[in-house]
């Protein structure tokens, strides 16, 4: 087996953060998600612009780059306008607040594209059917279009939030103790890179695993309705 060498609890830790950063950036992730993809099938012209820029500037930028200007840029930004309101102190961005908000901002340009043709694949008479029956925008959008769009982004939101889990390495470049960060500290105290690093990949492998199954549930469980239907 292997020796942690007293560095155990701090891999543990690390492991278990990664795992609140992936869901963190997921929760953020899905919310820029449906608004950007409400945004590029909005009818008016002015919002499908800033739902383009989004996915386009966003997508174009590495995920690292996203998540030195959220942490770095924001903290800059934001003592700058403290200094404009004659706030003397100085103002620190939480590094886990800037390291799911970077990772949300990054999973959501991909994820709007998912909700955008998942939400176009909803047959039309369905929605001019609840038109025709009274309801309103709001309530077709979450009784009919919603749960059928959720049904057919689910393979794709599973693909990216496997990438998402692995991009949370990228938050221990601002100093957030998730896994790669820790297990680095590990590797500086006893020199055994492959041994710490081998344990690293094990445990991504592990919660991707995991996460894996539960998206594979999750498809069956969306789409009983739909095999009933057809059989």
């Amino acid at each position: 087996m292997f020796d942690f060498q007293g560095f155990g609890p701090q891999i543990a830790y690390g492991a278990w953060m990664t795992i609140q950063v992936a869901f963190g950036g997921l929760l953020i992730g899905l919310v820029f998600g449906l608004l950007g993809a409400g945004a590029k099938l909005s009818p008016y012209a002015f919002l499908r612009g800033i739902g383009q820029s989004y996915t386009t500037v966003v997508r174009g930028i590495p995920e690292i780059l996203i998540v030195l200007l959220v942490y770095f840029g924001g903290e800059d930004i934001l003592n700058r306008i403290g200094d404009q309101l004659g706030y003397d102190g100085y103002i620190e961005i939480n590094v886990f607040a800037a390291g799911i908000t970077a990772l949300g901002v990054s999973f959501g340009a991909y994820a709007t594209e998912v909700f955008r043709g998942a939400i176009q694949s909803v047959p039309r008479g369905q929605i001019e059917a609840a038109i025709a029956c009274g309801m309103q925008s709001h309530q077709i959008f979450w009784r009919i279009t919603l749960p059928q769009a959720m049904r057919l982004a689910l393979p794709g939101l599973g693909n990216l939030f496997q990438c998402l889990l692995k991009d949370t390495s990228l938050v221990s470049l601002i100093s957030l103790p998730e896994l790669m960060r820790n297990s680095g500290i590990a590797i500086a105290n006893t020199k055994e890179p492959f041994t710490f690093y081998f344990i690293a990949a094990l445990i991504y492998l592990t919660i991707t695993s995991v996460v894996l199954l539960g998206q594979i549930y999750a498809e069956k469980w969306a789409n009983k309705g739909v095999q009933r239907a057809n059989s």
